[in-house]
Parts: C-alpha cells; structure tokens; sequence
C-alpha cells in the first residue's frame, strides 16, 4: 500500500496553478509518493501530469465534478488517463444523503460506473457519516449503495473519521467492503473539550495499527492522509506528523 495526501487538506494553498505546483512539491518534499487531487484549481491534464512527474508523485483518484462523471462519463476518464490516474471519485451523493437521493443517484450514475468500468477505470464514492444513517427497511445507506453497484463498478473510498462519526466499527466496515476500498481516506479523531476534532494520524484515538491491517487484508492500494480541518494549524505539518507516524508503522 502507498501513502499519499488528499488535497482537499490543502484546498486553501491550491487556489491558482502556481499555488497547486508549489503544494506538490512540498507534499513531495515531506516523502509522499501519492496524491488525491480534490478541492483544487482548475488545470489542465497534461500540466498535472507534468507536475506530478517532476516530483515524483502519482495521483491515485480525484473528487471531479457530479454533472460531468453523469453526463460524460467517457471524456472525463479521458481526462484522467493524461495524468495516469484510473480512479475517478465523487465526495458525497449530490442533494444530500437520504433515501430520496439515493434512489436518484443509482439511476443517474448506474451508466457512468458501467462505462468508466468498460474503458478501463473504476468510478468510487467517499463516504461522510450520513451514509451510516438508517433506511426504512434498516439497512444503511452505505449498504444500499453497495447492493446498486457492483464491486468491480463503484469502489468505496472509505473516510475513517467519519465512519467512527457515524457510530461504525472501521474495521467492521472495512472488512465489509473488501475487493472495493482500493482507496481509503486516513484521518483521525480526538477530543478536545466537548469537541470531536479531526486530527494528525496518530494524534487521536482511532486504532490504526488495526485499521491499516484490515484494509491491506481488504485490498487496499492507497492510504490517503486527509484532515478537512486543522484548527488553525499549518497543514502542511499535521501532513508532516501524520507522515512520521505512517512511517514508523513501516508505510511509504
């Protein structure tokens, strides 16, 4: 499994391309080898690819825009095969997470999984803690989501945080979603105060050391570092912990 950084960490470093080139570089510089590009600048395919090979690094999946993975399925895995990316991620379920949408996103995003999946790619979904929430015949919506879609269609990008969030056992679900969680969103909880905040790997209480093992057992390829929130913190260095930490648990 490779180790790599969720951009929407970074969302605020990453407004123009010249912004986005220089977090590569020092995401690349911390020893990250992989990236998740979500919540950044617009650029073009063939600049990224151009970036990610001058430091080294290889984006594993992004987050791209709803309307166009329904609507263009094919031009948008075009798109991501210029910077060698496979994996084409949507971050959540578009009109909110309930059983009125689900019913809509299955119809609108059976054809595009189906056609991404054809051409060689693979479409996934990241989950929030709303997908844990119950339906009228009492599964989650997260398991709907999974009986709609085959494994080798939708993969999970499963969010560790908000899988505790929602009151899931992580290694549970992961175990759960094996052969569908290639990718996998790391991020810590701790308590401060009355307060759940999100924090460096390592920094919090989840059980990584059990979590990682499940999801290598699970299929998993990428592990990627992300905290939506740093509490004023320089994200750069609670990337940089949470790479030490990795590292001493023997990841790259």
């Amino acid at each position: 499994m490779k180790i790599g950084v969720q951009f929407y960490t970074l969302r605020d470093y990453c407004k123009t391309p010249e912004e986005l080139a220089a977090s590569l570089k020092r995401v690349a510089d911390i020893g990250y080898t992989t990236v998740q590009i979500s919540g950044v600048c617009e650029f073009e395919p063939e600049w990224l690819k151009k970036e990610l090979d001058k430091n080294g690094l290889e984006c594993a999946i992004t987050h791209w825009g709803y309307d166009e993975v329904k609507d263009k399925p094919l031009e948008v895995l075009e798109k991501h095969k210029k910077f060698g990316c496979k994996y084409i991620g949507l971050g959540s379920m578009p009109g909110g997470v309930n059983e009125e949408s689900l019913e809509k996103f299955i119809a609108n995003y059976k054809d595009s999984a189906r056609i991404i999946r054809e051409n060689g790619g693979k479409m996934f979904y990241h989950n929030h803690h709303w997908e844990f929430s119950k339906c009228k015949d009492k599964k989650t919506i997260l398991e709907k989501i999974t009986e709609a879609f085959p494994a080798n269609e939708l993969g999970i990008t499963l969010d560790t945080y908000w899988a505790q969030y929602g009151g899931a056992d992580c290694v549970d679900v992961i175990e759960k979603l094996s052969g569908r969680i290639q990718c996998v969103h790391l991020k810590d909880m701790i308590i401060v105060g009355d307060e759940q905040r999100m924090a460096p790997i390592g920094d919090g209480n989840l059980n990584f050391k059990k979590i990682i093992a499940a999801a290598e057992k699970a299929g998993a390829e990428y592990l990627l570092v992300e905290q939506d929130n740093c509490y004023g913190e320089d994200p750069f260095e609670c990337l940089k912990r949470s790479y030490e930490y990795l590292k001493s648990l023997g990841l790259r």
